[in-house]
């Protein structure tokens, strides 16, 4: 069965015209696994209606 993460490693090295030998899969599933842990963690997080952006400063 494949992992839809393998998956969507080819999708997006096609789609972007990305040679992805072998030997970098791991790193690369390693490297997504935790991008996507942490956006579960950001999206998990609940805020209040009342919460406004912050503001943007430039110099």
């Amino acid at each position: 069965m494949p992992d839809p993460l393998d998956d969507y490693i080819d999708a997006v090295a096609k789609a972007l015209g990305l040679p992805v030998e072998d030997a970098w899969r791991p790193a690369i599933r390693a490297n997504l696994e935790v991008s996507l842990r942490l956006a579960r963690l950001v999206d998990e997080f609940a805020l209040p209606d009342e919460a406004e952006p912050a503001s943007v400063f430039t110099a």
